[in-house]
């Protein structure tokens, strides 16, 4: 394996982990106005992902980071190709981040429901379009043999990266809505599993529709052949797994398998990528490989031997952070802060 591998390998796993942490965070924010009724069963609700949400975000700075140094061809196309896309990421972020941290600083209902929505609505925002980035990384976009971005925001907007956006929406919300039952105490654990109930459905038919139309849109036949392999049949097969368990009231297991779900999901659209990193569709010969957008080999040396030291303390402390803050939230006035 070459490090220009390696650290494709590496940004797909920090992408792969901010989806799977972030992801629930996204999920429990959309779900924040419509399964909190009072304002403590809502304080509950945001307790459910106060010690996290910031750590998890952390993935995603991280993830940007490497790919600026490791690939910087592909930071700067994607950047400029997406600006106004990521612009509206960023902002759904920034207003779910001031939410959380300002609603508990006035004791208003008018202020508290203000920040309640924001949360919602900025944590809609970033679960749709990361659906919509990732479908668009592999469906291809307008990329000129000068690896210049020449399409406009409209060319991202088609139905085959909304249907991807879709999926990512109603999957981060079901994963939210999962660990919602395991965190919290009634009566929002029947209100999530009620949820869950319901979004699994939709939840699954879209994943085979998205599934099917990457068939039609994409060149994975042409890569992977009718048989994708193990991966994708497995983020399918676990999704179905996860409906077995929502339904015998088993959210633990149904967590984890809507965990499974979302890494192999996200691993296929990196595999369907490798060795590129962004398709052109203009021409083939146009996109953006690991080769092509990477940085210098002393670069890629000097990262590999950073993170290789850095990386074990920020994953034993997000180990630690879960296990001290492993306890169920109630009801009880004295557990609820924000």
């Amino acid at each position: 394996m070459d490090l220009n591998t390696l650290w494709f390998l590496l940004i797909a796993v920090l992408f792969i982990g901010y989806f799977v942490l972030d992801g629930f965070d996204l999920g429990v924010g959309i779900l924040l106005p419509f399964l909190g009724k009072k304002d403590t069963e809502r304080r509950m609700i945001i307790n459910a992902i106060g010690p996290h949400w910031d750590a998890n975000e952390v993935w995603l700075i991280t993830a940007g980071g490497a790919m600026f140094a490791a690939f910087p061809v592909w930071y700067a196309t994607l950047f400029s190709g997406f600006y106004l896309a990521f612009f509206l990421l960023l902002i759904g972020l920034i207003f779910r981040g001031i939410g959380l941290e300002f609603r508990s600083k006035d004791e208003n209902p008018v202020w508290r429901r203000f920040w309640d929505w924001a949360i919602c609505v900025g944590s809609f925002i970033p679960a749709l379009l990361w659906g919509v980035a990732l479908a668009n990384f592999v469906r291809g976009v307008p990329i000129n043999e000068m690896k210049y971005y020449v399409g406009h925001f409209g060319d991202l907007l088609n139905p085959y990266a909304l249907l991807g956006g879709l999926v990512s929406l109603l999957g981060f919300t079901l994963h939210g809505a999962l660990f919602l039952g395991l965190k919290t105490g009634e009566p929002i654990l029947s209100r999530a599993r009620h949820a869950a109930r319901r979004l699994w459905w939709p939840t699954t038919v879209t994943l085979l529709a998205f599934t099917v139309s990457t068939y039609v849109f994409t060149d994975i036949y042409q890569r992977l052949g009718v048989n994708p392999g193990p991966v994708p049949i497995g983020a399918v097969l676990s999704l179905m797994a996860a409906g077995w368990f929502i339904y015998q009231k088993q959210e633990g297991w149904g967590f984890t398998m809507t965990t499974l779900t979302v890494v192999l999901s996200a691993s296929t659209i990196f595999l369907t990528l490798y060795p590129r990193v962004l398709v052109s569709s203009l021409d083939p010969n146009f996109s953006l490989t690991i080769y092509n957008s990477a940085s210098g080999i002393n670069t890629l040396r000097t990262m590999t031997i950073v993170a290789l030291i850095l990386v074990p303390f920020v994953l034993v402390y997000q180990v630690w952070s879960y296990w001290v803050f492993r306890r169920r939230i109630t009801g009880r006035q004295e557990e609820l802060h924000y």
